[in-house]
């Protein structure tokens, strides 16, 4: 088995970017396929914070090549405000809101936990039972939307394919050996996230994938990374690529991503750990 590595950014639309790594004169709309040409795949982060629509989903996906990858954050309501409890409707809400347009370039799922959530087996083990394990389940569970997605939801696949999901808690209380089992149980891949030491870097492999954030070694979203960290970086990657670091010596494909986008490190850095990976 061949696995892949998908390095990319966090979002691509932020103002220090223009003039820096976006050229002078290049128009908003077209900074998604600029970023698309010279990496493989972003994070789309605005789903985190509203339900998209299916037509803003249709037009990304439009500006992308083929084999480009779209990482796909879930919905905060869900995370933050349920806390991952009674969220069968709100989880329907999202997979009707269009994320099932991005067709074949629709990629993990990304499931962002708040600081003060701890872990809790059942309530895990509950959530993850509940998540989609392919395009089919999710169009089937879209169809439970509620009212306020009416008139404005995409319920159609191109063909049944398996989906991905990533867990990226902020809780200490997740170094529980038990997180491990749950996560491993439901093929949900726990999130290695560097975050200058502000929260725990969980380095478990529990999937059949690897998903990476890197928000920054030194300072929290702003500080970019050196050749020596990259090099480290691109070492580990490889050590997932080939299964010289997976628990069963298997192979599993890499998705990491850069969020230090404050001062504009981001692209930079996920083309040169991408270049140091050819």
């Amino acid at each position: 088995m061949t696995a892949s590595a998908f390095v990319g950014i966090s979002g691509w639309r932020y103002p220090r970017w223009r003039g820096d790594f976006y050229p002078r004169g290049l128009v908003q709309r077209r900074e998604l396929a600029y970023a698309a040409e010279r990496m493989p795949s972003v994070e789309l982060n605005g789903s985190f914070y509203s339900l998209q629509r299916p037509s803003s989903y249709q037009r990304w996906r439009a500006e992308v090549p083929d084999g480009f990858v779209f990482a796909v954050k879930g919905s905060r309501y869900v995370t933050h405000m349920l806390r991952l409890v009674g969220v069968h409707t709100a989880l329907a809400n999202f997979f009707a809101s269009g994320v099932l347009a991005l067709g074949p370039t629709l990629g993990p799922f990304l499931w962002q936990l708040p600081e003060r959530l701890e872990f809790d087996a059942g309530v895990l083990d509950d959530f993850l039972a509940q998540l989609p394990r392919t395009s089919g389940d999710a169009l089937a569970l879209a169809r439970n939307h509620d009212q306020r997605l009416d008139g404005r939801t995409w319920l159609d696949i191109e063909s049944d394919v398996p989906l991905r999901h990533a867990l990226e808690p902020r809780s200490a209380s997740f170094a529980d050996p038990r997180a491990v089992e749950v996560l491993r149980a439901h093929d949900v891949a726990l999130v290695l996230a560097d975050t200058a030491g502000r929260w725990p870097a969980f380095d478990a492999v529990t999937a059949d994938h690897v998903y990476v954030r890197l928000h920054g070694s030194r300072e929290l979203y702003a500080s970019g990374y050196t050749d020596a960290e990259l090099d480290t970086w691109a070492d580990r990657i490889r050590g997932w690529l080939d299964g010289s670091a997976t628990p069963d010596g298997l192979p599993r494909d890499v998705y990491a991503y850069f969020d230090n986008d404050a001062r504009g490190r981001a692209p930079w850095d996920a083309m040169a750990l991408a270049e140091r990976l050819r």
